[in-house]
């Protein structure tokens, strides 16, 4: 099929899991090839850039209801593959210490956080166990001492979160935050980069949960739109 060229095994077991019995994957939809199709729904799998899918699912969501599926691995195992001059001869497999959470949505939604307010758009975040296949390549792979990541093998869907609009958003904007914030605060309430604070706090705005209120030094300051600021100061 059209869209199925360059599948990855990750994608192809998601289309999979959310078409079940009844849904229809590959399906022509206004000049698009939709993954699945269930009693009207489009799905949309995306395991990378969102920014590669903005125009198809923008203009879909102008059409039909749009639910867009990322899939966020809350364990996985790196799997060491040998061959190619690597430092193993046998396959290796150990489990990560990285645990994703809700708030790795927000690197990818940054391309279009404003879809999120429209009635036909829906985001679900398929929380998952997975492998994630590495390979030995000295060139390509210099920053992970060689190895490279080849694919992303589903092992289970453990949980979902659907985020249908933008108040299903405001519960991952972090307590810890003060009254009036930047995006530095965002990027130390977070425990990430203040490159994830920018990210995040552009999307909030974008959904109308956060708004600028002035500047701090050379920085914006924002504040939750939901939240009484009376004590700000």
């Amino acid at each position: 099929m059209i869209n199925t060229y360059n599948e990855g095994d990750l994608h192809a077991a998601l289309k999979a899991w959310y078409a079940g019995a009844e849904g229809r994957m590959e399906v022509p939809v206004d000049g698009y090839i939709a993954d699945v199709v269930r009693d009207e729904l489009l799905i949309e799998v995306q395991t990378r850039s969102f920014a590669s899918i903005k125009a198809k699912v923008t203009a879909l969501a102008d059409r039909h209801r749009v639910l867009l599926v990322y899939p966020i691995p809350s364990c996985k195992w790196i799997v060491r593959l040998p061959g190619n001059g690597a430092p193993i001869s046998e396959r290796t497999r150990r489990r990560s210490p990285r645990r994703g959470t809700a708030l790795d949505l927000f690197s990818e939604l940054v391309s279009f956080p404003s879809l999120v307010k429209h009635d036909t758009f829906a985001v679900e975040i398929a929380f998952t166990h997975e492998d994630e296949m590495r390979t030995y390549d000295r060139r390509r792979g210099w920053r992970r001492k060689g190895w490279v990541i080849a694919e992303r093998r589903l092992l289970e869907v453990v949980d979902t979160l659907s985020l249908s609009s933008p108040r299903d958003f405001a519960p991952l904007i972090p307590d810890a935050l003060p009254p009036r914030f930047t995006t530095v605060d965002v990027a130390r309430a977070t425990g990430r980069s203040r490159r994830f604070g920018q990210q995040m706090a552009y999307c909030l705005r974008e959904m109308g949960l956060i708004e600028a209120v002035g500047h701090h030094h050379r920085a914006v300051l924002y504040r939750r739109i939901d939240k009484e600021s009376s004590d700000a100061t």
